[in-house]
């Protein structure tokens, strides 16, 4: 009986897994195989922090299959030529893969298909890493939606999530595996220097790590998700997304499980519904930005809005590097750009400022800090990561009027009151008092000298004027319509 092959992409688990499921429903012995393959432009592939997340899923999917009595298989190359060679090597007559979305992945799919049902092999793409395809959810007159709300009122209308299937007890087993890369050999953990401890003290890549996130979030923190998923002081997001983007746990699972959760909640006369429908609101979130990268390709490069092209943005590699760093001289905005460094992740509240600081306050293009996104971030998603940036610039779908400029000092000290956000990233600062935490330009002298701090040696001062540059921003934005 020839195999088959389960073509992993970004679908790193067992459970939930379409064509695994189906590949082991078929009763052919399977091989699972990973690719490491430069398809995507270079700007897109894997950054730093994403290719540390990859090699340490990859390490326990490998494990995962092992305990059913099989293994990973993993080759470095274009996809199409690995393919290839390992149906020639193997008598395979079938590829199972589950579906990617990114704008190369779906020309690569389109191609293998034609080339494999030359070959006589069948290519089973199945839907994969949403809880419903994007094109499925269209308005009356058969158009995609480009407003997220109606788009949430279209999901909900359209019936039920289907349930995720159960993980495969076990896989038949090739005649002869085929060769295989060492996983040590990609490269893939930094080594020079090596940077990652802080990624590795705040993460658990894999399976088992992205069911026990979920099980955590889902005991502590969703009854308030509605409120604290703002507050970056406090442990009140779900700390999902890079399980989701890598597809160690699917969106599915997680829908049902939250339900369940509130099920749970009733039954002792408890409700989370608040929290339930704005974790399922963001669940979706992810789909809606899937669905705007489907009719726009080109949304990680080009604003979604055509007349932002004609913006006058600065080219400022100073005040890019102060940002990167965190040394903007504002408190909230240099904790969060610092919690990405040390941790790959960055609370979403704080993305939202420290995006809106780049964009607006700064005027440099927001393609600058997608970016820089992409490369630090572990659950950098090209579609997420596009939808989002544009969303802050104005310049994307459902986007934010540009002339909402986010306050740093007034975000601070709304959402991080008590300071324990900023004083944790930002230690020089910790012994500032509440009353000139977000704004030690402002704290007198002997404040400041009682904190410890000399702004301009131990912090920065600001690197721009707030309300200025706010002006200048509003000023830049009426260039369009002149």
């Amino acid at each position: 009986m020839p195999p088959v092959v389960v073509w992993f992409r970004q679908d790193l688990r067992l459970a939930g897994q379409l064509a695994l499921a189906a590949a082991a429903a078929s009763g052919r012995p399977v091989i699972p195989v990973y690719i490491l393959d430069d398809e995507a432009p270079d700007l897109w592939r894997p950054g730093g922090a994403s290719r540390w997340w990859l090699n340490r899923s990859l390490a326990a999917l490998a494990e995962s299959l092992d305990t059913i009595g099989s293994r990973l298989i993993l080759r470095k190359g274009s996809a199409l030529a690995t393919l290839t060679g390992l149906i020639e090597e193997t008598g395979a007559t079938t590829i199972y893969t589950q579906a990617a979305y990114e704008p190369w992945a779906t020309a690569l799919e389109q191609r293998l298909h034609t080339a494999m049902s030359e070959r006589g092999v069948e290519f089973k793409r199945m839907a994969g890493g949403v809880l419903k395809r994007s094109d499925t959810i269209r308005t009356k007159t058969g158009q995609p939606f480009k407003v997220y709300t109606p788009y949430w009122r279209a999901f909900q209308a359209t019936g039920p999530v289907a349930k995720p299937v159960a993980a495969p007890t076990s896989l038949a087993k090739p005649a002869r595996w085929p060769k295989t890369d060492k996983l040590a050999d990609w490269g893939l953990h930094p080594t020079t220097p090596d940077w990652s401890r802080g990624l590795d003290a705040a993460w658990t890549p894999g399976e088992v790590g992205a069911k026990k996130r979920l099980v955590t979030f889902l005991d502590q923190a969703l009854g308030a998700y509605a409120d604290d998923r703002n507050r970056p002081d406090r442990p009140g997001t779900s700390k999902l997304s890079p399980h989701l983007h890598f597809g160690e746990i699917s969106p599915a699972t997680c829908w049902y499980a939250a339900l369940d959760a509130a099920h749970r909640a009733a039954a002792q006369g408890k409700t989370v519904d608040n929290g339930l429908e704005t974790f399922q609101r963001e669940l979706v979130w992810r789909e809606f930005s899937v669905n705007l990268l489907t009719i726009a390709p080109d949304l990680p490069t080009a604003p979604f809005k055509p007349e932002f092209a004609r913006f006058p943005w600065r080219t400022d590699p100073t005040g890019l590097r102060a940002w990167q760093r965190g040394q903007t001289g504002f408190p909230i905005v240099d904790a969060g750009m610092r919690e990405l460094w040390h941790t790959g992740w960055m609370h979403n509240r704080v993305r939202m400022i420290t995006a809106s600081f780049l964009i607006k306050d700064l005027l440099i293009p927001w393609q600058e800090g997608e970016a820089w996104f992409w490369d630090t971030l572990v659950d950098a998603d090209l579609a997420s990561n596009a939808a989002s940036w544009q969303w802050v610039a104005g310049c994307g779908a459902d986007a934010a009027p540009y002339f909402r400029v986010f306050n740093p000092t007034l975000q601070g000290a709304k959402f991080d009151p008590d300071g324990a956000y900023i004083r944790r990233w930002v230690p020089e600062l910790a012994r500032l008092p509440n009353a000139h935490l977000n704004e030690p330009w402002n704290a007198p002298p002997l404040v400041l000298s009682a904190a410890g701090i000399t702004l301009g040696k131990t912090y920065p001062h600001p690197i721009v004027d707030h309300a200025s540059a706010r002006d200048r921003a509003l000023a830049a934005l009426k260039t369009l319509s002149a």
